[in-house]
């Protein structure tokens, strides 16, 4: 048994938590300590449910040299994480139900929940479905093309269609590849200074539009990945206002980063979509604050040093985070007084579990053990050399931020702790 003491909750209330078999069995204000208790000091921390990333690459199977779903899951306890959702884009891609059982297999021994999202169409391919409903019974919690995102609309729609009848989310990286073209920067002034071709923000505001349209005709459930333009926050505010069953999400990267980081670091700030103007980063922290966007994930994209050491055009696109993203959030939307700790909690944890549909996000008596405990005060320094994850390449790096995870608790273990 764990006994959680003298912890404050999101509200700011002293709260107390008892643990028993991976289950919170009590909560309150002055639970009495025992010897048969494990004892956690929490004074002047935070305790909060366990943050649900939706959205990581863990690489495996195929790629395990940048990480692997063991690796990955350290790197997601040292942040906090205690549930996370692996894209499909291995090799072999997540599209039939053996890969999704080796990921579920191996993510058994793993110190968090690592749920599978299965790929929609073959191969990512863009073409064939999938089998749902297979994927589904393996473990599939989910189904998107991310990476290669599905450029018909008749097989969308035909996606749609098909996980309508069970009720099936369907997660869409939003982007028009023949605008898009996988150029390295955002199109505008830094490309221009670069003497580069831009990724356009249309590339992405076009395929968010034709997808909640395909959500409003078919009534299936889309989740958008990794929104980071303006234009996209307005047309999901505009679905949501007209009833479509729709839900986005962000990552810590576009509400602290703009396109000059390209200048600064480079490739290590190469990331698809691509990091984006001033006023893009404004408009993604009002949609986190107004509820347009329902949930904070990271993209956790692991590459490996030689990748990223490539030239800006010809190293991949992505930055790893899920060691940081908590401590951004709370640098650079909680004490800038943009969101409270019960959005940001709610953006982290509890609305993700909710879209997921998954037995997670909630602090109460007879729910899975499954918390983290942080300081919201704490600063410290990023230093990637210290990671848990086999990859370093964050653009965070260096950056002093100002809250830190202490403990990690999953399926009623202590999984990370941070105490000196």
């Amino acid at each position: 048994m764990i006994l959680i003491k003298n912890g404050n909750d999101i509200y700011g209330e002293r709260i107390d938590v008892l643990i028993k078999d991976e289950v919170i069995t009590s909560i309150g204000n002055d639970i009495s300590p025992s010897s048969d208790y494990v004892h956690i000091d929490a004074s002047n921390y935070i305790v909060a449910p366990g943050l649900v990333d939706m959205h990581v690459h863990f690489r495996d199977p195929g790629f395990e040299y940048k990480e692997d779903i063991i690796t990955g899951a350290y790197a997601a306890v040292a942040g906090g994480v205690t549930t996370c959702c692996c894209m499909p884009n291995t090799m072999p891609v997540a599209d039939k139900a053996e890969i999704i059982k080796y990921i579920a297999e191996k993510a058994s021994t793993a110190p968090v929940r690592v749920l599978p999202v299965g790929a929609v169409t073959f191969k990512q391919k863009g073409s064939r479905l999938t089998g749902f409903d297979a994927l589904s019974k393996a473990g599939a919690v989910a189904f998107s093309n991310d990476g290669l995102p599905i450029q018909s609309a008749a097989v969308l729609r035909k996606a749609m269609l098909k996980a309508k009848k069970k009720d099936y989310l369907i997660i869409s990286h939003a982007e028009d590849e023949e605008l898009a073209k996988n150029h390295a920067v955002n199109e505008g002034p830094v490309s221009q200074q670069l003497a580069l071709p831009g990724r356009p923000a249309i590339a992405e505001d076009i395929m968010v539009a034709r997808d909640v349209m395909l959500a409003a005709q078919t009534g299936a459930k889309l989740h958008i990945a990794h929104v980071s333009t303006a234009g996209s926050v307005d047309i999901i505010r505009k679905a949501k206002e007209l009833g479509v069953r729709v839900t986005a999400e962000t990552c810590p990267q576009y509400f602290t980063l703009t396109e000059d980081e390209i200048l600064r670091q480079g490739t290590l700030a190469r990331v698809n979509p691509p990091l984006r103007t001033l006023s893009d980063v404004e408009a993604i922290k009002v949609g986190l604050e107004d509820g347009t966007l329902d949930a904070i994930a990271t993209d956790h994209a692991p590459h490996s040093l030689l990748e990223k050491e490539l030239s800006l055009i010809d190293a991949p696109s992505g930055m790893i985070g899920l060691e940081t993203s908590l401590a951004l959030a709370l640098t650079f939307l909680y004490h800038r007084k943009r969101l409270s700790l019960e959005q940001i909690i709610k953006l982290m944890s509890t609305n993700p579990a909710n879209i997921l549909g998954i037995d997670a996000g909630t602090l109460e008596i007879g729910k899975p053990a499954d918390l983290v405990i942080f300081d919201p005060h704490q600063q410290w320094t990023v230093d990637s050399a210290l990671f848990k994850s086999k990859s370093t390449n964050t653009p965070f790096n260096g950056m002093k931020l100002c809250g830190k995870v202490k403990h990690t608790i999953c399926r009623g273990r202590v999984v990370y702790s941070d105490i000196l």
